[in-house]
């Protein structure tokens, strides 16, 4: 006859012993999210405070490079992610973001700081909290997932339009539409994390994997702020 007295007990520890390794899974998207966000943020500043640095970038053609490098990092990871080890994924996702941060630069010239730190706040607390939605939510949020990938391409385009057209009330229905795909990439990437590790526990695919996710929310989080400056943005005075 099968002690149920001792199987109860161990069922419990590997179920306590999983929702551990879930939590210092996704803690590790996070902080790997966070780390490259500071990189990003600081290599901007930093470019953004030396006019040596952003003339010859931003008051030059090479500004079109500065733009579309962030894009064509993307797809390189995104292809050469499964040759990867789990040490050159991390590395590569930093550099990602400090190339991000040469992009991000021109903010600081345009917008006022005050304005940038209040679009921050917002977009983070936006972040967080729809983040923590699609944690804890039983909801499957895949069924989102195609028309969310039609909402981004949408906006890619219109947005790839826009830089030849300058047209501000394209602008401004392009971020309305960014913003709520942006939203809900958050939450269905969150959510898509955890399944990974469900999926994966415990194998170095699962590490990538974890990369692969912050990368996701942290493009998530870039695109939310970026698109959020155009409704609570200041213009620096000329």
């Amino acid at each position: 006859m099968t002690d149920l007295s001792a199987i109860r007990p161990a069922r419990r520890g590997a179920a306590v012993a999983f929702d551990a390794g879930l939590r210092r899974h996704m803690l590790g998207i996070y902080n790997n999210m966070g780390l490259g966000l500071i990189v990003t943020g600081l290599v901007a500043m930093l470019i953004a405070s030396t006019p040596a640095l952003y003339q010859p970038i931003f008051g030059t053609p090479l500004k079109w490079v500065a733009m579309l490098a962030p894009l064509a990092f993307v797809f390189f990871f995104s292809f050469r992610i499964d040759r990867m080890t789990p040490a050159s994924a991390r590395t590569a996702f930093f550099a990602f973001a400090a190339v991000m941060g040469i992009s991000l630069a021109s903010i600081f010239l345009v917008f006022t700081g005050a304005s940038i730190a209040q679009t921050f706040f917002i977009a983070a607390s936006m972040f967080l909290g729809v983040s923590l939605w699609g944690y804890t939510t039983k909801r499957d949020l895949s069924r989102w997932s195609t028309f969310l990938f039609m909402g981004l391409i949408g906006v890619v385009i219109a947005s790839l339009v826009n830089l030849f057209l300058a047209s501000s009330a394209l602008q401004f229905v392009v971020s309305l539409a960014g913003v709520l795909v942006f939203t809900g990439l958050t939450a269905w990437d969150t959510q898509r994390a955890k399944s990974d590790y469900l999926a994966y526990a415990g194998t170095q695919h699962a590490d990538k994997l974890a990369i692969m996710g912050a990368l996701s929310l942290y493009l998530n989080f870039v695109n939310l702020f970026q698109l959020l400056l155009t409704f609570f943005g200041q213009h620096k005075e000329a």
